[in-house]
This record gives C-alpha cells, sequence and structure tokens, in this order.
C-alpha cells in the first residue's frame, strides 16, 4: 500500500513516525510553488498598489514610473517572502514539513521579512535617498521604518502562508472523499 503525499511525505513509512526531509516532499513543493508564492504574490500586488500614495512617488511620479514601481515591488516581495520562508525552513523546519513546525516556520519567516524590510527601508530613504515616504507614512524608531511596510511583512507572508496550507488540508480532504 502506497500511502499518498498529503497523509505522509514520500518516502514514509506507516508507523515509523518519520518521514521524508522536506526537499524531497511533493507536499512542500505543492504548499511553496503552487500555493504560497501565487498567493504571496496577489497579496503583495494588492499590498504595493494600496500603500503608493504613502510614498511620494505618488504625487512626484509618472504613471508609468507609478507602474513600474509597483511591478519591481511586487517582484521583490515575491522574491524576499519565498527566501525568508525557505531559509526558515531549513533552519527550524522538521522532516515531516509542512505537515509540522508551521509556528517555529512562520515565526523565522516573519521575522526575517520585518527584519530585511527594516533594513532596506532605511537604506532606501535615509542612505541611497532611492524613495521618500510622503508626509501621511507614520514611521516607527528607531530606524524611520514606514508603518504600512512593516504591517505588510507582518500580515501578508503569513496570511499567504495560512490559506495555502488550508488550500492544501482542503485538497486532501476533497482527494480522500474521492478516494
Amino acid at each position: 500500500m502506497r500511502l499518498d503525499a498529503g497523509t505522509l511525505s514520500e518516502g514514509a513509512h506507516p508507523g515509523s513516525g518519520n518521514s521524508a526531509p522536506w526537499y524531497r516532499s511533493r507536499a512542500a513543493r505543492r504548499l511553496v510553488l503552487a500555493r504560497f508564492v501565487p498567493l504571496l504574490a496577489a497579496g503583495s500586488l494588492a499590498w504595493e498598489i494600496v500603500q503608493l500614495p504613502l510614498y511620494t512617488l505618488w504625487s512626484e511620479g509618472t504613471p508609468r514610473s507609478r507602474l513600474f514601481a509597483v511591478a519591481h515591488c511586487t517582484i521583490g516581495d515575491v522574491m524576499i517572502g519565498t527566501a525568508a520562508l525557505l531559509i526558515s525552513v531549513m533552519l527550524f523546519g522538521r522532516r515531516g514539513w509542512p505537515r509540522l513546525s508551521h509556528g517555529r516556520v512562520l515565526g523565522a519567516a516573519t521575522i526575517a521579512g520585518v527584519a530585511y524590510t527594516v533594513f532596506s527601508e532605511w537604506l532606501n530613504t535615509q542612505v541611497t535617498m532611492s524613495w521618500q515616504y510622503s508626509e501621511s507614512m507614520i514611521q516607527v524608531p528607531p530606524f524611520g521604518t514606514g508603518i504600512a511596510p512593516l504591517l505588510q511583512w507582518i500580515l501578508v507572508p503569513p496570511m499567504a502562508y495560512a490559506l495555502a496550507h488550508a488550500l492544501g488540508r482542503a485538497r486532501r480532504g476533497t482527494q480522500k472523499l474521492n478516494s
């Protein structure tokens, strides 16, 4: 009898309590590539559009420069969020992830995303002056990080992860019903 990847990871033996490493799991690849990345992209795109008026680009830029900024930042958000998740899985994911270790992985990925955001916003608004906040942006000490990008990394990737995981559970439930 071969167990499906949704029940135990590939290579798992029933009753052994042991499952394959996450990087060999079809369920892990599906979670990250087929569900998390598209959900993170959609959430990041929406967030970038909504927060754009909190940057001076909104009033000083051209429609083309705004469109470029939204696309550029969304792609960057997806790359950063995916890298943060994968690094967190490598550091804190146990055998059997994505079924196990959600709290540690998600917590570490969120901290990594927030840390990168604090650094990037400081670098780009204070050092290189690549972009500036409008007067409407609330800034958080000690580095003057904008509240909108901070909230983005506290909310969007965890919500994308939770929804991706829930969709995987729903899919497995549907597969079991059809079996």
